[in-house]
């Protein structure tokens, strides 16, 4: 797992706990995005994550990644400005 700084770790936390998962990388892309559009200066407004949970199984990838962000809370849209998800079940 890739993380630096709080809200990485705040962001695996959750994602344990609500999803079991058999993989979790939370990864910070934020030193990509230095200047552009969203970065606040932190060094933590950009993340992508990629998960694999049999809590996945049957849904659809729309289904997977606001299953993700209703698990994240307030994290994605107001403390990080851009959120890519990848989630997938196993075996998949």
């Amino acid at each position: 797992m890739q993380m630096a700084g709080t809200i990485a770790q705040e962001i695996e936390t959750i994602l344990s706990e609500n999803f079991e998962p058999l993989l979790l990388e939370v990864i910070n892309d934020s030193a990509r995005h230095h200047g552009h559009a969203g970065d606040d200066g932190s060094g933590e407004s950009h993340f992508t994550v990629v998960i694999e949970s049999a809590a996945f199984a049957g849904k659809s990838r729309l289904d997977r990644q606001r299953m993700v962000i209703r698990a994240l809370g307030d994290i994605p849209g107001q403390r990080v400005h851009a959120f890519a998800i990848r989630a997938r079940a196993p075996g998949e």
